[in-house]
């Protein structure tokens, strides 16, 4: 599944946040470095979501 992930510019800092998926947000210092980690983090939060039994949510979010 595909999430979509929205990229937020900060004085310092770059966050991401995957609307999909509540609470799942990374922030870093670049752009690039934020791009890789929030695929990691969708990775533990779906994974997280699978051992507590709890469905996985089919993504809604869209860019158009």
């Amino acid at each position: 599944m595909k999430y979509a992930v929205v990229i937020e510019r900060g004085p310092r800092s770059f966050g991401a946040q995957v609307p999909d998926l509540p609470g799942c947000v990374e922030v870093r210092e670049t752009k690039a470095e934020v791009l890789v980690l929030i695929r990691e983090v969708i990775e533990l939060y779906l994974e997280a979501l699978e051992e507590d039994g709890v469905a996985i949510p089919a993504p809604q979010a869209y860019e158009h």
